[in-house]
C-alpha cells in the first residue's frame, strides 16, 4: 500500500511550506497549490485521500472547489477539510453544506493539526449498518450507491446530509442523541455548532418530506413514519 496522499490549497506560501513540512514528517505524500482551480486539477490527477482547502483563494474559492469534488464521480468520497481564519457559525455551515468533513481554524498548532489529520483519515467512513439498502416506509436509502429515493423519486443529498440520513435509517425508531449524531457524523475532533445540526435537519426535511425525521425534544432525532 502506498503513502497516503494529501493535497493542500492555500494562497499563503508560508502556510503551505509549514503544513507540508509537518505532514511529510509523518510520512504523508503532500501536494500543494496556491489557487482553487489548480487544486481541483491536482485532485483529479492525483486522487488524494484528503484535500485541505483555504476558503478564500484566487480563481476558485474553497467552497466551490469542495462542491466540485463532491459532484465528481471519482472524487466524491474524498475527505475534505477547510483551513481558514474565519470561525463564525455561518462559515462552518457553508463548509459543511457542500460536504466538508472538518473545519480547521488558523493559527495552526502543528500537533493539533496533525492529530486532526490522523483522526480524519482514521474516520474515513461512518459504520452505521451492514445493510446496503435501508427502507422506512416510502423512503429508500442505498448506502453503497449513495442513492436516496422517496416514492421512487431520486433525491440528491450532499455527503454529510446523506451520512446523517444513513445513520438514522440504520435503526428506524431509535432516538439518536445530538451528541451521538455529532460524534458519528463529524467525529470528536470536529467542533460543530448547535445551529449546524438544526440546519441539516431542516434541509433534509425540505428534500425528503417532513414526515420521516422526528424531533425528540431535548434529546435528538429518530427516523419513523
Amino acid at each position: 500500500m502506498g503513502k497516503i496522499k494529501i493535497l493542500i490549497a492555500d494562497d499563503e506560501p508560508d502556510i503551505l511550506d509549514f503544513l507540508k513540512y509537518n505532514l511529510e514528517k509523518e510520512d504523508y505524500q503532500v501536494f500543494t497549490t496556491i489557487d482553487g482551480e489548480q487544486a481541483f486539477n491536482i485532485a483529479k490527477s492525483e486522487q488524494p485521500d484528503l484535500v485541505i482547502l483555504d476558503i478564500m483563494m484566487p480563481k476558485l474559492d474553497g467552497v466551490e472547489v469542495c462542491r466540485m469534488i463532491r459532484n465528481d464521480i471519482v472524487l466524491k468520497d474524498t475527505l475534505v477539510a477547510f483551513l481558514t481564519a474565519r470561525n463564525e457559525d455561518y462559515s462552518q455551515i457553508a463548509g459543511f453544506e457542500v460536504g466538508a468533513d472538518d473545519y480547521i481554524t488558523k493559527p495552526i498548532r502543528p500537533r493539533v493539526f496533525i492529530a486532526r489529520v490522523k483522526a480524519l483519515i482514521k474516520r474515513k467512513s461512518i459504520d452505521t449498518s451492514t445493510e446496503d439498502i435501508l427502507q422506512v416506509g416510502d423512503l429508500i436509502v442505498d448506502s453503497s450507491r449513495r442513492i436516496v429515493k422517496v416514492k421512487n423519486e431520486v433525491i440528491e443529498l450532499p455527503k454529510k446530509e446523506f451520512e446523517f440520513l444513513v445513520l438514522l435509517a440504520s435503526k428506524p425508531g431509535r432516538v439518536f442523541t445530538r451528541d451521538e449524531i455529532y460524534f458519528k457524523i463529524w467525529g470528536d475532533e470536529v467542533i460543530v455548532s448547535e445551529r449546524t445540526l438544526d440546519v441539516y435537519v431542516r434541509k433534509i426535511r425540505e428534500k425528503i418530506g417532513e414526515g420521516f425525521i422526528k424531533t425528540v425534544k431535548g434529546i435528538g432525532y429518530k427516523l419513523d413514519f
